[in-house]
């Protein structure tokens, strides 16, 4: 049974084992900046880990990823694609899903006995469980939030077509052996959108990586110098998130606007700059419709002077009176240097399920303002680390207003609290050191049965396949 309690940072000495990471899409984001720093951390402990991907673009991955410090194999591609005519995401993610579960249990079937997964751990689509646990190996689960609150339903036919797909989340998802989350309140959220599971699910917090945090930018590189050029007499108010409509960062334009028009503090004379960075992949129609509503946001509505900087374009200067600068697709290093030349980051999700971002700002004593909700709320200490506010533009305006009238004494005051509380709560090594707890104890028999899934008790996988069969049969007719 799935533990209730929390369990223990591993300190057992313990028999490393064989461990395979199911991930749809290995690109830029916050869970697959989990998933690659679960991954290496299980490995330098001496398991031997594989990742096995949908998607895995050498030009818009993590370099973990490409430089061959992990092995990512990839599979399940070849037949259905990721979209049918820029429709049916999630159809064609559980397809996907499918496929590339079907490829992991035939290549492990080939394996020595001594080389097969001990562990398979998935994260994001529950779907291809049921299939996996024909493996052999145990099933961990990592939920960053239920998918079946990702998205809108707003017509009776949408309402329809997400009903098998709900009912197939629940259903699949109840077959881990283990279920972990990122926060408390996915915790929480967890409970309320699956009543009929039985298993109460663990809270794991991301972590990062500190060394990666704490090198020196170099300043010669052309990724970088083509930030520096940019007036250094400016202020920069920095957002990072991938370029989606519910990441809000149109909240960031409206407050950034309305701190223009009404600015009358101590430093009015200078230059204020707003840099909305983060992931953006041109196969992602959403991520480029998004971009160019921001973009008309800013000009159209407000008249500011903007300009975009597509990933790793470094032969184009910043205009000095840019007051809102585009990034698509920053690199870790960009990322570091603009972290440690910001005022403050600007956090605009409502409902956050962890977010890694505001965590990795104040590493960098970065202070934060973020949205009184969700993750942030637990990682974020409000009048210490930074700000929690409601998301209205006026409160977000006075907030970045009173960030500017601190001293540089007392905004570096806030910037180093966040790094020590950051130090106290989410290092990497605590992270790894929890994980490997968790599978050391699911390995040795501590993980769900079959017989604690509730109204799924002994339901044998070939029934759960057949249920999903039938489901996405039912998906196919409401779609035509």
């Amino acid at each position: 049974m799935a533990s209730s309690g929390q369990t223990s940072p591993s300190t057992e000495p313990f028999t490393p084992m064989r461990i395979a990471f199911i991930h749809p899409d290995l690109g830029i984001g916050g869970a697959e900046r989990l998933v690659v720093d679960a991954a290496v951390g299980l490995q330098d402990l001496g398991h031997k880990v594989v990742m096995y991907t949908s998607h895995h673009d050498p030009s818009h991955c993590f370099e973990e990823t490409r430089d061959g410090t992990l092995k990512v194999q990839v599979g399940g591609n070849t037949i259905v694609p990721r979209t049918i005519a820029g429709r049916f995401y999630i159809i064609c993610a559980i397809l996907r899903n499918i496929h590339l579960a079907l490829i992991v249990i035939m290549l492990n079937r080939k394996l020595d006995e001594k080389e097969k997964f001990d562990i398979i751990i998935v994260d994001q689509l529950s779907v291809s469980i049921p299939l996996l646990r024909w493996t052999g190996a145990k099933i961990f689960f990592y939920c960053h939030f239920p998918d079946k609150l990702l998205t809108k339903r707003e017509s009776i036919l949408k309402k329809l077509y997400r009903l098998p797909v709900d009912f197939i989340e629940e259903l699949t998802t109840g077959m881990a052996d283990t279920i972990v989350v990122n926060s408390k309140f996915t915790a929480n959220i967890f409970q309320q959108s699956f009543q009929r599971l039985h298993q109460v699910p663990e809270v794991l917090y991301p972590s990062i990586q500190f060394d990666k945090f704490d090198r020196t930018v170099d300043l010669s590189l052309p990724e970088v110098q083509v930030l520096k050029a940019i007036d250094d007499s400016a202020i920069s108010f920095i957002s990072i998130n991938r370029y989606e409509r519910k990441k809000d960062i149109n909240l960031a334009i409206h407050a950034f606007a309305r701190l223009l028009k009404n600015n009358n503090t101590s430093i009015k004379d200078r230059k204020l700059r707003l840099i909305i960075a983060g992931g953006y992949d041109t196969r992602v129609t959403e991520n480029v419709e998004h971009h160019q509503e921001l973009v008309q946001l800013a000009e159209a509505k407000y008249g500011l002077k903007t300009f975009t900087l597509a990933s790793g374009q470094t032969d184009r200067a910043v205009p000095a009176d840019t007051q809102v600068l585009f990034l698509q697709s920053i690199s870790d290093v960009q990322k570091l240097f603009l972290l440690q030349t910001a005022r403050t980051l600007l956090y605009t999700p409502t409902n956050e399920h962890f977010g890694i971002v505001p965590v990795e700002s104040m590493y960098m004593k970065c202070p934060v303002v973020a949205v009184n909700s969700g993750g942030p709320t637990e990682s974020v200490l409000h009048g210490k680390t930074g700000y929690l506010c409601e998301p209205e533009e006026a409160i977000w305006a006075e907030t970045l207003k009173s960030l500017l009238e601190k001293s540089d004494q007392e905004v570096k005051e806030m910037g180093q609290a966040g790094h020590d509380r950051v130090v106290g709560l989410f290092s990497l090594k605590a992270f790894v050191s929890k994980l490997n707890g968790i599978l050391v104890q699911l390995q040795q028999g501590s993980g769900s049965s079959l017989e604690s899934y509730g109204m799924f008790g002994s339901v044998h996988p070939i029934a759960i396949f057949s249920v999903i069969a039938l489901a996405l049969s039912i998906i196919v007719f409401y779609a035509k």
